[in-house]
């Protein structure tokens, strides 16, 4: 009998409006209903939940995972494994694999691979421009017919506004949302770190706020004048956060994401750690704990390097009242792994990116949560019904009757240290690692089944 009963958890459900101690039933792959009044039947598996949360699996829409041809760094089966070790069970994946994602045989080619290896859901990002090079549009419409939820060249950054724009009216003809990586290239030019104070003391090439916000004012434009959803990603920048908050005001079709490391560090953390917690470790829950135990973790480590940058503790504070007010009602990860002999070079020179499936969940608890700023379940809207609505995924991100019986149960306040030798993806780049965390996933159900349990 295929029937399950998670019982004696807090279960959160935003999109019902539920935050109670109760039970959640599933049978078939799709769950039955919550609450204390669903009759046990015979033969049924029952998990105790009591002191855990029980929510709608976890989706995070922002995955890097390499294969096709990057399987050095990462494979479909082992990102996915990653995901379901971090609680969630739907993840995204981007097109910058090796070839691009820009035709309707690399999507069946994932598919068809994630089928035989991922236990979580994936679902497929197509480009917008061929080889994501930004000088000619991909076959939108054949993408679609083949499955792709969104389009987006994340890794680059469309500078032909003409072409956005033809894109934007492309893909508005078939309900796709288009997600990009906002970065002026005639701004940025060869960044790798935040412009500022840091890069400056550093001897490091700054990366603009302006760079940023330039293509994120573009987006709206565009998205005001074409009706397409535009999905600016990874932001981190006060302006940006200015300009989509005023933007959503007015009802454009405009929306954004933040990524934990965005919200937890600072540009200060590449200088080392003496100059991060003088500048901004109040802001950092369990940061004495942190700093005392390893004050040696800083100092021009790539795994601080990413694209875009690490911000000023101003622009961290505004992406935090962002999330928490709902301007940014998306987190996702941006879970880029990289080899550990690309980033063990001179900062220029390393590859942007960093791991972030696996302690998402506990760095966004510990700052957006435990902090104060925000209730748990505004939190785990963040993570269910914000992205299941931007990628139109009904069946998902909610514990309504019938919806797919995917499920995640995680301990909000277990203490734990997040150590790489344990991760379950292929790759180690993480600013992260041996950081004491607080929450922490215990099991991770697909279509009703347990695929990961700590």
């Amino acid at each position: 009998m295929n029937r399950m009963r998670i019982s004696g958890g807090r279960v959160i459900d935003p999109g019902n409006g539920v935050d109670r101690v109760t039970d959640v039933v599933i049978e078939g792959g799709r769950v039955v209903g919550v609450g204390d009044d669903i009759p046990v039947l015979d033969g049924e598996e029952r998990v105790g939940a009591s002191g855990l949360v029980v929510t709608p699996g976890l989706i995070d829409l922002h995955v890097h995972l390499r294969e096709p041809g990057q399987t050095a760094k990462e494979t479909i089966g082992t990102g996915a494994s990653a995901a379901a070790r971090g609680g969630f069970t739907t993840i995204v994946c981007m097109p910058n694999t090796s070839p691009r994602i820009d035709n309707s045989g690399t999507v069946a080619l994932i598919r068809q691979q994630a089928d035989k290896v991922a236990p979580v859901r994936v679902e497929i990002c197509g480009a917008i421009t061929m080889n994501i090079a930004g000088e000619e549009l991909a076959p939108i419409g054949s993408l679609f017919k083949a499955g792709v939820i969104a389009i987006s060249d994340d890794g680059q950054c469309i500078q032909n506004n003409d072409l956005m724009r033809r894109a934007l009216e492309y893909a508005g003809q078939f309900g796709v949302p288009v997600f990009d990586h906002c970065q002026d290239y005639s701004l940025v030019m060869k960044g790798v770190m935040h412009e500022g104070y840091w890069s400056q003391r550093l001897g490091l090439t700054g990366w603009p706020a302006a760079g940023e916000e330039l293509i994120v004012a573009r987006n709206i434009l565009l998205a005001e004048l074409t009706g397409t959803r535009v999905h600016c990603q990874h932001l981190g920048t006060r302006g940006s956060v200015r300009l989509i908050r005023e933007a959503r005001s007015r009802g454009v079709p405009i929306s954004g994401e933040a990524c934990p490391h965005h919200f937890t560090l600072t540009d200060a953390a590449i200088a080392g750690s003496g100059a991060f917690w003088e500048e901004d470790g109040k802001g950092i829950f369990m940061w004495e704990a942190i700093r005392d135990q390893a004050p040696e973790w800083f100092s021009y480590d790539t795994n601080f390097k990413m694209n875009p940058p690490l911000r000023s503790a101003a622009d961290r504070e505004a992406v935090l009242e962002a999330v928490a007010d709902g301007t940014l009602h998306i987190i996702g990860s941006d879970h880029a792994p990289h080899c550990d002999y690309e980033k063990e070079v001179e900062f220029d020179y390393a590859p942007f990116g960093i791991t972030g499936l696996e302690n998402e969940l506990a760095l966004s608890l510990m700052q957006l949560h435990h902090s104060g700023r925000m209730s748990l379940s505004d939190l785990i809207a963040r993570f269910t019904t914000g992205p299941a609505e931007l990628l139109g995924l009904t069946d998902r991100g909610n514990l309504s009757p019938g919806s797919l019986a995917d499920l995640t149960v995680f301990d909000p306040d277990e203490e734990w240290v997040f150590k790489p030798e344990e991760c379950l993806s292929q790759s180690r780049n993480n600013p992260f690692n041996n950081w004491p965390l607080k929450g922490r996933p215990r099991k991770t159900i697909v279509g009703g089944k347990v695929v990961w349990s700590a």
